[in-house]
């Protein structure tokens, strides 16, 4: 679990068909572009290297060392001149230091949590890239059905003006296609608008804007889940999700840190050795004979092995402080913990029974289209004999058109809660994009066919 996530991304890649990578093109864009997934990754290198960091107290500790000194003592007795120079090496290295080891053991669970957020961010990223595209291509539906609706409606409406004008029909019915028709034609424009919006929220991932998406085919399939458990769901995602190891991975670092905080009482032993050298020269006490005042020159050599212990006695109660402090930290990360895992498994549960809501939506709204296509061949047909009002026609254009829009909502519902309910369990990958890709095509007819096409109007399910 803890394998990055792109590590096999490239490989993946070569395997694919040539012809369907634009959310693919789109992914491999944002992983370059986006600041998220960046600070993600370079916070994950810092606390790498502030492990590094802990470790390195726990090993010798090797260092030279020099000065030269100019002593110059005059006194009773004693006229004294010289120049002193030592140098040498020393080795430290610790024996017994508790707080140092507890130290790198929370550092090392810190990695882990950074590791586990990393990974965390490239599913979100995945998440965030799709969500973006197929928003565009929700966005770009609802224009077309908005279009379509418009184009309709207005026909409806100056049928109604021709009607009024050779006295078949009375102002009022010219009255509500015109407030229909107004409506029809404000949806439009907010529909427009909306488009917009999620272009710029794509463009905000890759860094560019793009005008043309492939679009999922009509024969996209909309499965279960699988295995079709929520429970099996749920214990997957408490064992795999990675907000749960980052959680549980800061929970063993307090732990720890708390272990480091009752070291402070404990006893530090250290092994340090020194060689070094010293060289003297210009000596000349005066006090002393002629003959023997320069006996004192030379250079001398020393070595030295020692063992240091210390043993803390009363810090000023810091160290008991300190304990309290990190007792109360451990109790916040077990708190913590607990409310992802609850999270978690709420949301794991009620993704898998969204799914399965999807699923049952849009095989009801397929239906639907062609139940309200048939309606509304039925009451345009009642309304050229005059059985049926301008009213009723107009009704059944927006339900038709709604119909067609919802059916395309809930197929993209299906597919970001799908990606979600796998982000939950921790099972998200860029392999999930890639199979998600070969159902894209530049060549499907989306929603704008079942819209615009007189032919398919005719069998909307095909």
């Amino acid at each position: 679990m803890k394998k990055r996530l792109l590590s096999g991304l490239i490989g993946l890649m070569v395997a694919q068909p040539a012809l369907s990578l634009d959310l693919i093109e789109t992914y491999e864009k944002a992983l370059s572009y986006d600041s998220g997934i960046a600070a993600a990754q370079a916070r994950f290198e810092s606390q790498q290297a502030a492990s590094d960091v802990s470790k390195s107290s726990l090993l010798p500790q090797i260092g030279a060392y020099g000065d030269a000194q100019h002593i110059d003592i005059d006194g009773p007795n004693q006229d004294n001149s010289y120049r002193e120079l030592n140098y040498g090496v020393q080795l430290t290295q610790p024996i017994f230091k508790a707080d140092s080891w507890f130290q790198y053991d929370a550092s090392q669970f810190q990695t882990d949590s950074a590791r586990a957020q990393y990974n965390l961010a490239q599913q979100q990223l995945i998440l965030d890239v799709a969500t973006a595209y197929f928003n565009v291509l929700r966005a770009q539906d609802t224009v077309t059905t908005a279009r379509a609706s418009e184009a309709a409606i207005q026909r409806q409406y100056e049928q109604a003006q021709e009607r009024f004008d050779v006295g078949l029909i009375a102002i009022t019915e010219v009255y509500e296609a015109r407030a229909t028709y107004d409506d029809s034609k404000s949806m439009r424009i907010a529909a427009e608008n909306q488009l917009n919006i999620a272009r710029e929220q794509l463009a905000r991932l890759t860094g560019e804007y793009s005008e043309d998406l492939e679009n999922l085919r009509q024969s996209f399939p909309l499965g279960r889940p699988d295995p079709m458990d929520p429970t099996a769901w749920e214990m997957t995602a408490l064992e795999q999700n990675w907000s749960v190891q980052s959680a549980l991975y800061d929970l063993k670092a307090n732990e720890s840190t708390l272990k480091q905080a009752k070291a402070g009482h404990y006893p530090t032993l250290d092994l340090s050795a020194s060689y070094g050298k010293s060289d003297i020269h210009g000596i000349e006490d005066k006090a002393m004979p002629q003959n023997l005042r320069r006996q004192r020159d030379g250079e001398t050599t020393q070595g030295v092995i020692a063992l240091n212990l210390n043993v803390p006695l009363y810090t000023g109660g810091g160290t008991q402080a300190g304990v309290r402090q990190q007792r109360s930290l451990v109790t916040v990360a077990e708190q913590s913990l607990n409310t992802v895992r609850r999270d978690v498994r709420v949301n794991t549960r009620s993704l898998f029974l969204t799914i399965n809501n999807n699923v049952e939506t849009a095989s009801a709204l397929e239906q639907t289209i062609i139940s309200r296509r048939s309606a509304l061949d039925a009451t345009r047909a009642g309304y050229e004999v005059g059985t049926r009002n301008i009213v009723e026609v107009l009704d059944a254009e927006r339900a038709y058109y709604v119909a067609l829009r919802d059916y395309a909502n809930a197929r993209y519902d299906y597919v970001n809660n799908t990606l979600q309910l796998k982000q939950a369990a921790g099972t998200l990958s860029p392999q999930d994009l890639i199979e998600l890709n070969n159902w894209l095509s530049a060549n499907a007819p989306g929603i704008e066919a079942l819209a615009n096409d007189e032919e398919t109007l005719d069998d909307p399910a095909s």
